[in-house]
């Protein structure tokens, strides 16, 4: 999978994950702890990996770069601010700040930032970017205790893209893994 499609990916999964902070589906602690991984997880893979390289390909997107970069601690420190609230009348508010920088950071990565890594590099560097993007991103998420044996909904999406499975990006997980063991 190419870099900006595993990036794209990995941002809906935070979009299901604030739907459920939003509505009170499940325990808010552990959602926000695995936010964090995610969250964590997602901005080293993104730092180490895909913005140094949209940075050599087209020196003109250092600004966006480290905006970017600018954004991911922000929304680390509205997301400890979410953390500290937990159990408070402040709670409802700091999730919603916390929730907008990283939807604010998700909308101008995907305006900005990821259609210009799209525009500047070649595609093959870019199916080695999102490689490594997704190994850091899954061993960083595996330091924290949140692994997966039967594979993620975006690895499991990739598998259903490739065999053309139909209606696959409404898929849930467990549709994905039944309709590739189904293909196979």
């Amino acid at each position: 999978m190419d870099a900006v499609t595993a990036i794209m990916n990995d941002h809906r999964v935070f979009e299901r994950f604030f739907a459920a902070l939003r509505v009170g589906d499940g325990d808010p602690a552990a959602l926000l702890a695995e936010i964090e991984a995610r969250l964590h997880a997602h901005s080293i893979a993104e730092e180490d990996h895909v913005y140094p390289a949209l940075v050599r390909e087209d020196p003109s997107e250092v600004g966006d770069v480290h905006h970017g970069v600018k954004e991911h601690r922000e929304a680390e420190e509205k997301l400890a601010a979410a953390k500290k609230a937990l159990g408070t009348a402040g709670f409802a508010d700091a999730c919603t700040e916390f929730i907008h920088a990283v939807t604010h950071h998700v909308e101008e990565e995907e305006t900005d930032i990821l259609p210009a890594l799209r525009d500047s590099t070649p595609k093959a560097k870019l199916e080695q970017l999102g490689a490594a993007f997704e190994q850091r991103r899954l061993a960083e998420l595996a330091d924290a205790g949140y692994t997966d044996p039967d594979g993620t909904r975006e690895s499991l999406y990739e598998q259903a893209r490739q065999a053309d499975v139909p209606g696959r990006s409404s898929m849930n997980k467990d549709e994905l893994r039944r309709a590739v063991e189904e293909s196979n």
